[in-house]
This record gives C-alpha cells, structure tokens and sequence, in this order.
C-alpha cells in the first residue's frame, strides 16, 4: 500500500513539474520574448515599409534597386550595386535575392572594369562628369542590400528625380534632407540617406500596390 501511495505521489509530482515547466518554457518564455521584441522604435517584423495608401512595398532596412525599362524614365533613388555582378553585366539584378558576394578582390581587374563600367553608366544616368560619381555608386556594401546611400550620391541624382517626378531640386533636396541619418553616436560612419524610405516619400510604390 506504501508502495503504491508513493508510486502515484511520484506521479503527481512529475505531472506537476511537467505543467509548470510547460508553463514557464511554452507560455512564459515565449510571451517574455515576444514582448522584449515590442520595446524601442522598432519592433521585430523586419521594420516594413509602407506607402500612403498603407500597402508594404519593402523594408526599410533593405536595399533594394529599382529598375526600369530601357528607354523609359527613372523617377527613383539608387541604392548601391546589389549583390554580385554577371559577365554581362556591371550591374547585379535590383533583388535582394541576388544579395551574394562577388568574391572579387581590390587587386581583381574583372572588378576594376566593372567599377569603370559603373562610374560611365550612373554617369550618363545621372548627367554629371564621371569624375563626380560617388564610390558607393560604383561598389556594392558588406551587406549586398544596403540601404543607404552617401549624401554624394544622392545629391548627383536629386536634378535627374526632380525632372522625372515634375517637382523643383529644392523640393527633392528638402526630402534628401530629411531622410539623412547622422554618425552613429556623433563619431561611428558616416551621414547616409535611406533609399527605400526617400523613394515612398515621393510616392513611388512597388507594382502591384494601389
């Protein structure tokens, strides 16, 4: 009888630790995380970037290049190069899928051809003097799919954006303004323009949004 009354008070004190570890790692922890995530400016759901009409058109912390077709008008910002570069082309695909490194090294010449290549196209794109191309115009980030761009880069392309999208260079230059972040910290990096942000402040949205 002593053996079957601690057999089933071993049973009940098993059960009791299973519940309220489940408790604890299933609800508890899970819920504790989930609220962590909710604290700051930023939540955890790849900070979406929405347009006026409140469809997610990206990330604002994403780059990602919008292209148009040849012949037609350019009415947005350029991010860096993204991703890694085709023989045909000194341009990567404007898709973060294509977010991979070129393994191309600052002795490689196939990468020195396609900076050249590069500085000529933004050159004629943007109607300014090779010599005015920014170096994060003609190379990619760490990251692939960085979205920001030097303050250089965005300048040379504010003529180019205003004429396409019928808005004054003041008007442009003014939105540049305000989506330029400082130095980290006042003193870490440099000032950078989020791309993705300034193209959905002058109403350009993603296809397929309406």
């Amino acid at each position: 009888m002593r053996f079957v009354q601690r057999f089933f008070g071993q049973i009940v004190a098993g059960l009791a630790v299973l519940l309220t570890l489940t408790v604890i790692l299933g609800v508890g922890y899970p819920a504790a995380v989930w609220a962590v995530s909710r604290l700051g400016s930023d939540s955890a759901e790849g900070s979406p970037l929405t347009d006026s009409t409140g469809c997610v058109v990206g990330s604002s912390l994403i780059g990602v290049d919008p292209r148009v077709e040849d012949g037609m008008p350019d009415p947005f910002f350029h991010t860096r190069v993204t991703g890694s570069v085709a023989d045909e082309d000194a341009f990567a695909p404007g898709d973060p899928a294509a977010a991979l490194p070129s393994n191309q090294g600052p002795s490689s010449e196939t990468l020195a051809d396609f900076v050249e290549q590069r500085r000529v196209q933004v050159a004629e794109r943007e109607n300014v003097d090779p010599d005015q191309v920014p170096a994060d115009a003609v190379t990619g980030s760490g990251s692939g799919i960085d979205p920001h761009i030097s303050p250089a880069y965005a300048a040379i392309q504010i003529a180019r954006v205003a004429e396409v999208n019928g808005l004054s260079q003041d008007t442009v230059r003014s939105l540049v303004d305000e989506y330029t972040s400082g130095r980290q910290l006042g003193f870490l990096g440099n000032e950078r323009v989020d791309v993705p942000e300034l193209n959905v402040a002058l109403g350009l949205t993603a296809p397929g949004c309406s």
